[in-house]
Formats: structure tokens, C-alpha cells, sequence
């Protein structure tokens, strides 16, 4: 038996598991609902949580919808304390501090932090780069 033959899994749902190596019912088991959800999230797709929660439902053998409310915060708590734990993607740059520089008149750089309250400057609408 195949995933795409799971309760709430439809094809498209089916092609991302196999594509992070879930093929069967038993390896969807053996990774749990999070940690399922994680791999297709880490491998570049765009899951919703109702994955998260089709997911829950297809191990319990029930309608995605009749996930209880305590189940889905629990299993958005799980999420939340795997995700942590889990390193930045590869590839994807940290976020960091933003700096804003402004040009004044002279073409001389100004550099401004995202906490200082300096205005930015009047556009007379010229042509800044003659």
C-alpha cells in the first residue's frame, strides 16, 4: 500500500512524501505526523498545516476535520519545538540586522539603524543619477 491510498492524502500530498522518502503507510508511522510535515517543508515545498493535520488524520484513520481541537495545538506545539531545534536551510542566508543607507545631495552615504527616528529625506522628484 502506497501513501496516495492513505485517508486525507491526496495526490499531490502523496508526490511530496514520496519525494522525501515516506512511501508507506509504515514510514509515515515510523516519522509521526510533525516530523513528516517537517521533511516535505525542509525539502522546498510549501505546506499548509492542513498537510499537518491530513497527516494526524491519516494515522488515525479519520477525516482531517475530526482532528480534535487539543490534538492540533498539541501537534502545533511539536512543530513549533522541532522546528527550533532543527538548523537553518542550507542555502537561505540567516536574517539579520537591516541598515538603511540615504543619499543626501552630495551623493555622500548616511547610514541609519532601524531604531533611529531620522526622517527620510524630501524627493524633489530630480533625476539623482546625473
Amino acid at each position: 500500500m502506497s501513501t496516495a491510498q492513505l485517508r486525507n492524502i491526496g495526490p499531490k500530498s502523496a508526490a511530496w512524501l514520496r519525494q522525501v522518502g515516506l512511501r508507506s503507510p509504515e514510514d509515515l508511522v515510523a516519522a509521526g505526523a510533525v516530523h513528516a510535515f517537517l521533511k516535505v517543508k525542509r525539502a522546498g515545498f510549501k505546506p499548509s498545516l492542513n498537510l499537518l493535520y491530513a497527516l494526524e488524520g491519516a494515522l488515525l484513520d479519520c477525516h482531517w476535520h475530526d482532528v480534535p481541537e487539543p490534538r492540533r495545538a498539541q501537534l502545533l506545539a511539536e512543530l513549533e519545538t522541532a522546528s527550533a531545534a532543527l538548523p537553518p536551510p542550507r542555502g537561505k542566508p540567516v536574517g539579520g540586522p537591516v541598515t538603511t543607507a540615504f543619499y543626501g545631495d552630495s551623493g555622500e552615504s548616511t547610514d541609519a539603524s532601524p531604531a533611529s527616528e531620522s526622517p527620510a529625506p524630501e524627493d524633489d522628484g530630480g533625476n539623482r543619477f546625473t
